[in-house]
């Protein structure tokens, strides 16, 4: 999705609303049509890829993952596992088997952000 995240904490809330309404258009356009919401434990992956200044990571999460209930999963206590970041958009970057929607946000050359929603399959994995 292009353009930058609205934070958690902005004050501005109709700004904060039309952005959540964005994220979900996005994420329906990539959601499979008729597919029902996961009822498994899950980990969000995001990644905001940033031209100028951005918002704290932390206050990115929240508003995602509301944006997201009901859509790609029934309730955001399924997400078992959360990983936020940001990265300078001018920066170099390896990139090994990115996907095509990752491809595309680098390739329109605009900030974006990046969100990826995946099955948790060991909830006694351990992370250092």
């Amino acid at each position: 999705m292009d353009g930058p995240p609205v934070s958690l904490q902005t004050k501005n809330r109709p700004r904060l609303q039309d952005w959540k309404a964005r994220v979900r258009d996005a994420a329906q356009s990539f959601w499979p049509s008729g597919d029902s919401p996961s009822d498994q434990n899950l980990r969000i992956s995001i990644t905001y890829y940033f031209d100028t200044a951005s918002p704290d990571v932390d206050n990115i999460i929240k508003p995602i993952q509301d944006t997201l209930i009901g859509l790609v999963y029934i309730d955001d206590n399924q997400i078992m596992d959360t990983s936020c970041g940001k990265r300078d958009i001018n920066g170099s970057f390896k990139i090994r088997g990115a996907s095509s929607v990752l491809v595309k946000g680098f390739t329109q050359g605009n900030e974006f952000l990046f969100v990826r929603v995946n099955e948790m399959t060991d909830l006694e994995e351990v992370r250092q």
